[in-house]
């Protein structure tokens, strides 16, 4: 061995033969071909007669090599896609809305109505929540549903109400008569 193909050895990058396989003696003759880093992808497709065919392409790098599986991202965006509802009615903030809450006593599993008036609407997608408050003996509740939920089994719309605000937290300031919602008749 020479001193060049040991410093080849040395730094991890084995020597290349005329034959193409990496061995410890180099042929030093000028018609050898180099290597690349191009890589061959084979892809099959098959036509309405059920015949595969075969197409051959070469990509100029194993960076850019694309398998035909889904991103991590894609993968994720088609997962969320089937877990969303397509039965919710349109829900806006001011309306008074009947959210039917799956509860699991024991081995039993049963469906109770939680009624108030949507202060809050956030997020959006799978991620899409309501906020849900009622007056309970006096005391004031709220209660924060995501929509696409399996707990959340129903959601109906009572009345729609008149605001003209976003987000109706002044309502938790208020008691009595001053916390309702003035009825909408347009949607």
């Amino acid at each position: 061995m020479t001193a060049e193909n040991d410093a080849d050895n040395a730094s991890g990058t084995p020597a290349v033969t005329a034959a193409g396989s990496p061995s410890g003696v180099t042929d030093a003759s000028p018609d050898t071909p180099e290597t690349t880093n191009e890589t061959t992808l084979e892809t099959t497709t098959v036509d309405s007669s059920d015949s595969p065919t075969t197409a051959t392409a070469t990509a100029p790098s194993p960076a850019a090599v694309t398998t035909g599986r889904l991103s991590a991202r894609d993968l994720i965006a088609s997962f969320e896609a089937g877990q969303l509802k397509d039965d919710l009615p349109e829900i806006y903030v001011g309306d008074t809305v009947r959210v039917g809450v799956r509860i699991r006593e024991g081995n039993k599993e049963r469906v109770q109505p939680y009624e108030g008036v949507v202060i809050a609407k956030r997020h959006g997608g799978l991620n899409e929540t309501i906020t849900v408050r009622r007056i309970f003996q006096g005391i004031g509740v709220e209660r924060v549903f995501m929509l696409h939920s399996p707990q959340v089994a129903s959601v109906k719309v009572e009345r729609r109400g008149k605001v003209r605000r976003a987000k109706l937290f002044y309502l938790r300031d208020r008691v009595g008569k001053a916390t309702r919602v003035k009825q909408r008749f347009d949607r």
